[in-house]
């Protein structure tokens, strides 16, 4: 019974992972389309993609941290989504750019924090049952493909107007799952002798020199990878390629990451994760490098097919990496500053300035750019390898915890 119970638990959050990648899909590469239409410059799309970072700054450490704060990620999830689903009826009407800003800016403040709380949930769910986090994580991937090619016909022949529409249903089906997840139960807190330990170990972590180095290396690398998602639909229209062609090439590279996914997560532990955040970052910049010199559509098509060695192994490793150097009752906010630092402040920077640079000098130095950029983070991260050790603070250990205790703070992403 407990195995069948477990199973089911473990399906449903599946389930949970698949739709919610539904509205990823729909959100990022779907509405930019759908603003093209109603006439909305590339210099306005940017903006319009930079406000959901900027929103979602705020919103990802604010939700997080409520989470931290009171043991619960599926409560959180049911707000999220509820409000998802409130702001995108209304976004669905909005045709000006100033009403389009300011209700996206509250479907946004809803949209971000749900992908750093849905990993941290299947992260505790796999410690929890025993199970590869990977196993549960790769039907985003899986839900990502479907949406990405049935969207794409569907909305070629109803129109990308009805991409908010779209939305809108996918997360309302998200909602519904989540009603058969399990939640997270509350970690114990930390017994210290100083009650001032606890506080400054939140200070020690987040401000260690390990932990500011990845975070700058993963945002140098987030720009460019948040320059080619905002700018590859508006790519692939400018050189004649329709809807379902979109759809392909968010195919492409979602399918491409799968077995990338189950490889690295059996088979990662055997390496050190700083030379393999190295090496996808430099993948990234063969791709994007290839992106410049893309003269056809199905070119595009292509190269998306490197998202498998660029992103399948970055964000496997990068996870591993996190939960190496974030103690488990910081999980959510530590994940959450992932998310900012991949998702939110390079978007604001790759949507803000990315369009103008589109605009003013064309679609192959903005692609060069991004591959400068992802050069960049590869060698922050072989540097940060091949500078001498120094002795650390114990991170999985903090605050202060007996010596024998730090092995079980590990997650191990192998099946």
């Amino acid at each position: 019974m407990n195995s069948d119970r477990s199973g089911a638990e473990q399906n449903w959050l599946r389930s949970f992972m698949f739709t919610i990648y539904g509205t990823s899909v729909l959100a990022v590469s779907y509405f930019p389309l759908f603003y093209s239409q109603l006439g909305f410059s590339n210099a306005q799309l940017g903006m319009l993609y930079a406000i959901g970072p900027l929103i979602s700054m705020l919103s990802n450490l604010f939700w997080s941290m409520l989470s931290d704060r009171f043991g619960t990620v599926k409560k959180i999830l049911y707000a999220l989504l509820a409000g998802q689903i409130a702001t995108g009826v209304l976004l669905a009407g909005a045709r000006d750019f100033p009403s389009a800003m300011l209700i996206l800016s509250f479907f946004y403040f809803f949209y971000y924090p749900v992908f750093p709380l849905a990993d941290t949930l299947a992260i505790k769910t796999a410690e929890r049952l025993g199970r590869n986090f990977i196993v549960i994580r790769v039907f985003g991937s899986i839900g990502y493909s479907f949406f990405a090619l049935t969207a794409g016909y569907l909305l070629r022949r109803i129109g990308a107007s009805y991409s908010v529409a779209a939305c809108v249903a996918v997360a309302a089906l998200a909602l519904l799952i989540t009603f058969r997840l399990e939640d997270t139960k509350k970690s114990p807190p930390v017994k210290t002798s100083d009650r001032s330990e606890e506080t400054g170990g939140w200070k020690e972590v987040f401000l260690s020199r390990e932990v500011l180095w990845f975070f700058g290396c993963v945002f140098i690398m987030a720009i460019s990878y948040r320059m080619n998602e905002a700018f590859l639909t508006v790519s692939l229209r400018d050189l004649g390629a329709g809807e379902e062609l979109v759809g392909w090439s968010l195919l492409a590279s979602a399918l491409s990451e799968i077995p990338i996914l189950f490889l690295a997560g059996r088979y990662g532990e055997r390496f050190k994760e700083l030379p393999l955040l190295a090496l996808a970052s430099l993948m990234f910049a063969l791709r994007f490098f290839l992106m410049s010199a893309a003269s056809q559509p199905m070119h595009i098509v292509a190269i998306q097919a490197l998202h498998s060695v660029s992103f399948g192994l970055y964000y496997v490793t990068a996870i591993r990496y996190i939960t190496r150097l974030i103690p488990d009752r910081l999980r959510a906010t530590g994940m959450a500053l992932y998310t900012v630092a991949w998702s939110s402040a390079s978007g604001l920077l790759s949507g803000a300035f990315g369009g103008l640079l589109y605009d003013q000098a064309g679609r192959t130095v903005f692609f060069r750019t991004a591959s400068a950029l992802a050069l960049t983070a590869s060698f922050g991260f072989l540097l940060k390898h091949l500078l001498p050790d120094r002795p650390a603070v114990q991170l999985s250990a903090l605050p202060a915890a007996p010596a024998e205790s730090d092995s079980s703070q590990k997650v191990e992403i192998t099946v």
